[in-house]
């Protein structure tokens, strides 16, 4: 590689990682971008179709893979499913270990992201992410 073609590679990488917006993503192993908003909220960003299953994949992956988190730790609903924080135009939900004020803890009988303080362990989160194709029909309601 030239000098000047290396000098120009370099300028457009910078200019790339100072664009506001763009924010370093993690892939799941469903491939859905999750993003760490804040030092206790990570968000996990869907593709068009995405459903509940999805997220919670992603969340429990980042959670155990990036994270570190124990098996047991809950994952709470933070912010229910609307617009992406760090993707502007794209959908996504924000998990955290804790509940966000206010919200109801009490957990249901279907994965629930549009409400926050919706819970699920860590590992349960996480198995989601195996038997589930994205070209299948979709079997677990969620949204």
């Amino acid at each position: 590689m030239k000098r000047g073609s290396r000098s120009l590679l370099f300028a457009a990488a910078t200019v790339l990682a100072l664009v506001p917006g763009m924010t370093a993503a993690w892939r799941a192993l469903n491939f859905l971008e999750v993003v760490q908003i804040s030092d206790t909220v990570w968000e996990v960003i869907g593709e068009p179709g995405s459903w509940a299953v999805e997220y919670w994949c992603g969340a429990g992956d980042y959670a155990t893979s990036v994270l570190r988190s124990r098996a047991t730790a809950r994952i709470y609903v933070w912010r229910a499913v609307g617009p992406s924080q760090a993707r502007p135009g794209r959908t996504s939900v924000q998990f955290s270990f804790m509940p966000s004020p206010g919200s109801d803890t009490r957990t249901g009988l279907t994965l629930d992201i549009r409400r926050a303080g919706d819970n699920l362990t860590t590992a349960a989160a996480r198995q989601y992410c195996f038997g589930t194709d994205p070209f299948e029909e979709r079997w677990l309601p969620g949204w």
